[in-house]
């Protein structure tokens, strides 16, 4: 790496962590470059604007971002809400990039196409630490080349969905019938609203965004009664996918699994786990899937499908460049053991820079959701401090780099989750905090009558909540 070289440092990507990254480089005296390959910032985001996360905002702005938006006058959201994607993008992201220091240093509708050093392909070692980057992208007006002292790469995975199979490849049947799959969290309330209403949908997922498009469906089931959910995880049972409940100091993931645990107690979810599909087949103006549940043969009959598996990095940028990945995760190897799912929670990833990004690249890193390669364990403040430590790294200041300056909440768990207890498991297990609205005692409470039951029903028969204060 030229570390006195006048080239800027490009930025593959104007996501949060990506505009951190370009915030914390231009506090230490150094020049970002970021390209974005959507039309404006966060363009990722834009596809789940409808969700709201499930971590406050204390943990949602960059302190550099912080810094640069306040000089310009910025005042932040409350701490302690919990904004959707479009909040995110409308009170963040897009005043971030319109500040003067920033704005210039963006190329929006700009996708990279490949990076590798100056005149030195994979094979070549002699001199290619002095070699700077070349950045092949193109925009509306062509192809172009830049070159760049160092690279962040913050793409993010939101272009590679992972497929249905439990193979790691599509089932068959799946390309064909693109029409009636969606990946991702689709807004099935508003914008879909008229694909979803009164259809008969397949969810297939064991994580937060398949809570998401489940609790919305049963939303949108209270408006269209006609409207049906089949929820199947690929994994056995539901312990990974219910938040964290007492133990989860992010409340907003533990109400969102204990709605999901009353909605499916209450019988308004037909759950399907273990769940293996093996073959979709285009019937009666739907889909018919073939599928293992449960270790016998089922078949589903049903309109929609939505996929909410997770996603996967795209390396084909980088087919030119000198990585160390893990084999398993696909992320860089000394972070993969950090961020294991089968491993570790959100809440149990050490705070981590650039020591566990580096690769043998000098000079090119993965942040932000690429890092964790398939993991699913990432935090948005986890990317806030790779980025800082990896600008100062890059401005020389190795103490720094080496500092931790994170410290993460307790938060419950992404995967690895005690078991759901059962209704008769008394009092001691209902709570699962504070409830964030008037009428609910807790957490629970709140979950249940949200699905229009009497309350959390601690100590009840199963689907037969009884009128009590559960706390």
């Amino acid at each position: 790496m030229i570390s006195d070289s006048p080239l800027p440092i490009a930025v593959i990507g104007a996501g949060p962590v990506g505009l951190a990254a370009a915030a914390h480089l231009i506090a230490r005296g150094l020049e970002p470059l970021v390209f974005e390959r959507g039309t404006a910032v966060g363009a990722a985001i834009a596809d789940w604007a409808h969700v709201r996360v499930f971590s406050p905002w204390r943990y949602n702005v960059d302190l550099a971002a912080r810094a640069l938006l306040e000089a310009n006058g910025w005042t932040a959201p409350a701490a302690d809400h919990l904004p959707t994607g479009g909040e995110i993008l409308r009170d963040y992201l897009e005043p971030l990039a319109a500040l003067p220091a920033l704005a210039p240093r963006l190329r929006l509708g700009a996708e990279v196409l490949a990076i590798s050093r100056r005149d030195h392909s994979r094979l070549d070692s002699e001199g290619r630490n002095d070699a700077p980057f070349m950045v092949v992208w193109r925009d509306a007006s062509g192809q172009h080349r830049t070159l760049a002292r160092a690279v962040i790469d913050a793409s993010g995975t939101s272009t590679r969905p992972n497929p249905i199979g439990r193979d790691g490849l599509p089932v068959e049947g799946e390309l064909e019938n693109a029409d009636r799959i969606a990946y991702g969290i689709p807004d099935v309330k508003q914008a879909a609203r008229n694909i979803y209403a009164g259809q008969r949908t397949l969810v297939i997922g064991a994580g937060h965004s398949a809570i998401n498009v489940v609790l919305d469906l049963l939303d949108l089931q209270a408006e269209a009664p006609q409207t049906q959910v089949i929820w199947a995880t690929r994994s056995g049972g539901i312990n990974r996918l219910l938040g964290g409940g007492l133990n989860d100091q992010l409340p907003g993931r533990g109400h969102l699994g204990l709605a999901a645990e009353t909605a499916i107690r209450a019988g308004r979810v037909q759950l399907l786990s273990p769940f293996s599909a093996r073959r979709i087949t285009a019937r009666n103006g739907g889909v018919e899937v073939e599928a293992a549940a449960e270790s016998q043969p089922v078949t589903l009959q049903v309109d929609r499908i939505v996929v909410a598996t997770g996603f996967r990095p795209d390396l084909s940028p980088l087919g030119e460049l000198r990585l160390s990945l893990d084999p398993a995760v696909e992320a860089p190897r000394a972070l993969a053991p950090l961020i294991d799912p089968n491993l570790h929670s959100c809440g149990t990833v050490p705070p981590h820079g650039v020591d566990e990004l580096s690769h043998p690249e000098t000079g090119f890193f993965i942040v932000g959701m690429k890092s964790y390669g398939r993991a699913p364990t990432f935090l948005m403040a986890t990317g806030y401090e790779q980025v800082r430590s990896i600008a100062a790294e890059l401005a020389g200041d190795r103490v720094a780099a080496r500092q931790v300056e994170l410290v993460l909440p307790e938060t419950g768990v992404c995967s690895g989750l005690p078991t759901v207890p059962d209704a008769a498991a008394g009092a001691s297990a209902c709570c699962g905090g504070p409830a964030t609205s008037a009428g609910a005692c807790c957490l629970r409470d709140e979950a249940a009558k949200a699905a229009g039951e009497v309350g959390c029903g601690c100590g009840a028969p199963t689907g037969k909540p009884r009128e009590a204060a559960c706390c």
